[in-house]
Order: structure tokens, then C-alpha cells, then sequence
């Protein structure tokens, strides 16, 4: 396979293109830029700049690779920056969207026609009400903030870009996900974080937001597991949630990591985290990704937070 990732750079990226280079796929990866621990861990991928607004730029890099399946990953993830920028996430995430879409229409002209694997977000369910979940695909979106509305346009280009124009766009709803190397503005590795600072000495007060939300949570070497098989196996048009099917709450997961980090703590709410907009419970159904691919979870919950905590206690020590 000749792959392309668009937005290659952020936390998924990189354990995506290591999952293609492992089956031996030729990986071409884009972004803003390429930072140098990047370039030095993935020695062999093509770095493309690459701004995905620019549709002449898309289909500039998209025709010099020729690839057989774009990973589209290039978004503004984040759900609280969506609420401070809703402008710039409906920039990134629907008219780059939008960009890759037209690009790819007017290479289908010169042969070039990818599979797409379009990567949205559980976020485009919005709230749901206990007995409703597992959910799965035929629920109705329900966007609660502006980056899950962007992600719902940005299904709606893909899907329509299929039936307008043949692209063969796959859309992949992930569910919340996690590993070694996620930002520490994303819940659990900013619990890993501050706990591995109070291990080391540091005051004991662990501020908090929501403890009584639950979640879906799936280990980030699965998700990208996922996503190369729904580039080979997946159907265009339609929609699958990646996801682990088990419910987490919160609490339980921070109490979790307390126990990793062998600590005391004194937790406290803090007013400041707390979204108006949160969802209570999310938590999917992958009975479709799993018929379509054969895909299922590797990574159990406990090991996955076991190499979160351990990555942000070793990066604390070597700094």
C-alpha cells in the first residue's frame, strides 16, 4: 500500500505511521512541520508540508505520491479550543476537509483515486441517555460544541463527496482515545502528569473537573490498527465508530492511576474545568467495524495506563 497521512505530526500520526510502516506500506506524511524527534523516530517516510486548506497544495502532494489510501487525521482536536476559536476549527477541520475533496476530484482525471479514510470523532453523537448506549452508526448526531459540529460537516463532505463525485471516502467515528505521548491538555495524561510531578515531591492538590463522566476509551495503537483496516476493507460511504464497546467512568480511571503512581492525594473540583456543554456518558458499538475487518481491541485499559503514567513519569525525570 501507498499511504498518505495528513496531519502525520499530531499524537495519532505517529503511531498510525508506525502501524503502515510495520505491514509494509510506502508512507508519505504531511503537516505543519516536521519536528525533529519526528523525522529521527520515522527515518524512511516522505515529509510533505502541507497546509490542507489549500486545495492546489492538496492536489500538488496527493499527485506526486499517488497513493492508495489518505488518511485524513489534519484537525483541530480540542474540544475547549473549539469553544475560544470556533472559527479556526471549522477553517481546519471543514474547508481542509473540503480542500482534499476537491483535490481529489481533479486528479480522478489522471487516475489517481485513493480510498480515504475520513477520521471524525464520537463527539458528533452528543448527549444520550443511559439506555441508549452502546450507540451505534444509525444514531442521530446531536453536536453539543463547535469542534463536534465541525466534525459533523465534515462527515457531510466526505459522505456527499462520494456520492457526487465517487471519491471513496471512509468515515471513522473514533471514541475517546489514549497513549503514551497525548497531549496533557486531554484528560487522562494530564491526571499521568500531575501525578508523576506529586510522586517526585511535588504538592499534593490535584485539581479536577466532571469525575462522574463516562467514557469509551481505546488505546491509540488499536485506533490506528482500525484505520488501516478500514482503508483495505472498509466500505466508501459509510460510517464506523472505533471504539473498545466498555464504559469507564472518570473517577475510576484517575483512581487507577493514583495506584500506578503510589501517591497521596488530596482531589479537588475546580469550577474552571468544568464544561457547560459536557456529555455524561459516551460510549459506542463497534459491531460494524468489527463485521467489516475483523478488527478487535489488543490493549487492555490497565496496560495502556500503566505506559501513560510511565511515559510522563520518565519525561518529568529527564527533564
Amino acid at each position: 500500500m501507498r499511504a498518505l497521512i495528513t496531519g502525520a505530526g499530531g499524537f495519532v500520526g505517529r503511531y498510525l505511521t508506525e502501524a503502515l510502516s510495520a505491514r509494509g506500506a510506502s508512507v508519505a506524511a504531511t503537516g505543519d512541520h516536521a519536528a525533529p524527534d519526528w523525522c529521527a523516530a520515522h527515518r524512511g517516510v516522505t515529509w510533505d508540508r502541507l497546509d490542507v486548506r489549500d486545495v492546489d497544495a492538496v492536489e500538488r502532494v496527493v499527485g506526486e505520491h499517488a497513493p492508495d489510501a489518505i488518511f485524513h487525521l489534519a484537525a483541530q482536536s480540542f474540544v475547549p479550543e473549539s469553544l475560544a476559536r470556533p472559527r479556526e476549527t471549522f477553517d481546519v477541520n471543514v474547508f481542509g476537509t473540503l480542500s482534499l475533496c476537491q483535490g481529489l476530484q481533479r486528479l480522478r482525471a489522471r487516475g489517481i483515486d485513493p480510498t480515504v479514510v475520513i477520521t471524525s470523532s464520537a463527539e458528533v453523537y452528543g448527549a444520550v441517555s443511559p439506555d441508549a448506549v452502546p450507540i451505534d452508526e444509525h444514531r442521530p448526531t446531536n453536536p453539543r460544541n463547535p469542534y463536534a459540529a465541525s466534525k459533523v460537516a465534515q462527515e457531510a463532505l466526505g459522505l456527499s463527496a462520494w456520492h457526487a463525485w465517487g471519491a471513496r471516502c471512509v468515515i471513522a467515528r473514533a471514541f475517546n482515545h489514549i497513549g503514551p505521548g497525548q497531549s496533557p491538555r486531554f484528560v487522562v495524561p494530564a491526571f499521568a502528569r500531575r501525578l508523576a510531578e506529586i510522586a517526585v515531591g511535588g504538592d499534593r492538590v490535584l485539581m479536577v473537573g466532571n469525575l462522574e463522566s463516562i467514557r469509551d476509551f481505546t488505546d491509540v495503537r488499536d485506533v490506528a490498527r482500525a484505520y488501516v483496516l478500514l482503508a483495505e476493507r472498509g466500505a466508501p460511504g459509510e460510517i464506523y465508530n472505533v471504539c473498545s464497546g466498555h464504559a469507564y467512568a472518570i473517577k475510576d480511571v484517575l483512581r487507577e492511576l493514583i495506584l500506578l503512581a503510589r501517591v497521596g492525594v488530596e482531589v479537588r473540583e475546580d469550577a474552571s474545568r468544568l464544561r457547560p456543554s459536557d456529555t455524561p456518558i459516551l460510549v459506542g458499538s463497534n459491531a460494524k467495524l468489527r463485521a467489516a475487518t475483523g478488527w478487535e481491541p489488543e490493549y487492555r485499559l490497565e496496560r495502556t495506563l500503566e505506559e501513560v503514567y510511565a511515559y510522563e513519569r520518565a519525561r518529568l525525570v529527564s527533564a
